[in-house]
């Protein structure tokens, strides 16, 4: 499956980002030709356009699946309410739906639970997590540090403010990886792959080693027992990715 994203500044000036008609239209041929392809299985939008009504771009990426560029589109990061609204705004003119929601959501950040989850449940909606390991942070020791962990302003800004709460569960992970002979990788996903609605989690990865230690998670089974283990521990953390 190909899949790409529209929403980001791509050139100066307008248009050159967000989700107007003129920026959707533009950049999926942009897109295309940078792929190599003709089309993508999955055109999604990376966040929500203040600046642009929803009619208009869900028109716009309507065109795109007409023409054949785009199979299906998917959503990422944004409120229920956005993402109801949205959806709301393309049955109300038969226009394409969203088929997927891309969502911030691991061990250590789990706000999407209180409203997203539900409603893509009731809709049939699949979701694709990514910062499915908290950026490496839910895999490894506390007192371990890596040049992204002390480089990545973004990584900084999701995870620094709640390290200390988030801290009881990453210990947990470790915990149950060690009690079942598996990596700390396998218990993160596969607690993300037990809930209903998530079809896959989106994992950076940088070596064909890394996928394969990811795969893995798809045979490890967690407990009614060691799923509650791992939660209990969570505390409400401030809306990350939503903006």
């Amino acid at each position: 499956m190909l899949a790409t994203k529209v929403w980001g500044r791509m050139h100066p000036g307008p248009n050159g980002a967000g989700l107007s008609r003129k920026a959707i239209l533009s950049e999926i041929d942009k897109s295309l030709k940078r792929l190599g392809t003709d089309y993508v299985d999955l055109y999604i939008i990376h966040r929500w356009d203040y600046t642009t009504p929803i009619e208009e771009t869900m028109e716009a990426l309507h065109e795109v699946v007409k023409s054949g560029k785009a199979r299906y589109i998917g959503a990422s990061a944004m409120y229920a309410w956005q993402f109801q609204k949205a959806q709301h705004v393309g049955e109300k003119h038969g226009w394409t739906r969203f088929v997927s929601m891309q969502n911030h959501l691991n061990l250590i950040y789990r706000e999407e639970e209180r409203e997203m989850l539900p409603l893509c449940k009731d809709q049939n909606i699949a979701v694709t997590p990514y910062s499915p390991l908290a950026s490496g942070r839910l895999i490894r020791d506390t007192s371990v540090t890596t040049e992204r962990s002390e480089s990545d302003a973004i990584q900084k800004s999701k995870y620094d403010p709640t390290a200390e709460a988030d801290r009881f569960i990453i210990e947990r992970v470790a915990e149950v990886a060690e009690k079942r002979g598996v990596s700390r990788v396998h218990i993160a996903l596969a607690w993300l792959l037990q809930k209903e609605q998530v079809a896959a989690p989106i994992v950076g990865a940088t070596k064909i080693s890394q996928l394969e230690d990811a795969v893995g998670a798809l045979s490890v089974k967690l407990s009614a027992e060691e799923i509650a283990y791992l939660e209990e521990p969570y505390v409400p953390h401030p809306v990350v990715g939503a903006e």
